[in-house]
């Protein structure tokens, strides 16, 4: 991209050494397409950030679900070879074959709704994850982490982007993506949200908090409060919880480590679409004639 940028402005100090007198409307005709591309540049830079983002999720659920579609064609291997067990003996009555055929296409069509869930979920949770990430710059995103999970939105914010350090107090730089993040609450109107802190395992040393679980529960209080208070977020809707140093997402050993478990995350738990019960459940098994 800098190469590019580099390019253009060579362009233009070619164009204007070229002429002993460039006119101030070629000028400004030159310096608006520059500005032009400038602004392509960076949409697409967004676009980019958002499609990572999307293929993520996406990347997620189809491993899940790519899961379970091997458990249940290893059910209906295990049956298969019972059945065919079944017809190579002749002492096996008539009943227990139509049972073992029964169980077979029950499975069968299960993994057939699990393949069409498994297509539903992921366009819902790639349609969720661009739109709440639209709006995120492409700095943002770097604090911001966003994933959809089963119907449930995480929004996990990193320690640097919101306190002061330190401390829970909210830092001036946060007001921004916080407003970004009411908004993305205010849209979902009827939803709970849970706010929860989290710690690295360093020990605090403040007198007027007393370990890990404190600092977590206030910095979580924190955003709360600033989501009721400047962004009119109801506060009806908002959980307040700390989870100290013993929800890691990472090995404390490391600074990189520590960083990344020292983190908000604010969670969305909206009413889950009917077709994302598939996903938890088998569907009762449908009765068949027995064979005669």
């Amino acid at each position: 991209m800098m190469k590019y940028r580099i390019s253009i402005l060579g362009l233009l100090v070619v164009a204007v050494l070229g002429q002993s007198c460039v006119s101030t409307k070629k000028y400004k005709e030159l310096d608006a397409n520059y500005t032009q591309l400038q602004n392509s540049t960076r949409d697409l830079s967004v676009k980019y950030q958002t499609s990572e983002q999307a293929l993520a999720v996406a990347n997620g659920r189809v491993s899940s679900l790519e899961d379970q579609l091997k458990s249940e064609r290893s059910n209906v291997k295990a049956l298969q070879d019972a059945l065919d067990k079944c017809l190579n003996s002749s002492n096996q009555g008539s009943v227990n074959i139509s049972k073992l055929v029964d169980e077979i296409n029950s499975s069968n069509r299960y993994i057939q709704q699990l393949i069409n869930a498994k297509s539903k979920s992921d366009s819902l949770n790639m349609v969720l994850t661009n739109n709440l990430t639209r709006s995120l710059s492409p700095q943002e995103t770097q604090d911001v982490d966003v994933k959809v999970l089963k119907g449930v939105v995480y929004i996990s914010l990193s320690d640097n982007m919101l306190y002061k350090s330190g401390s829970y107090e909210i830092s001036d730089k946060a007001g921004a993506t916080l407003s970004k993040i009411a908004k993305i609450i205010t849209d979902y109107s009827n939803y709970d949200v849970l706010i929860e802190g989290n710690t690295d395992n360093v020990p605090i040393s403040q007198k007027n908090i007393r370990n890990n679980w404190d600092l977590s529960a206030l910095r979580a209080s924190s955003v709360v409060q600033a989501l009721q208070n400047n962004y009119q977020v109801d506060p009806k809707r908002l959980t307040a919880g700390g989870r100290g140093e013993y929800n890691p997402i990472a090995d404390n050993s490391t600074p990189t480590g520590k960083a990344q478990n020292r983190r908000t995350q604010i969670i969305i738990t909206p009413k889950l679409d009917q077709f994302m019960d598939l996903i938890g459940k088998a569907p009762a098994p449908q009765p068949i004639a027995p064979q005669k």
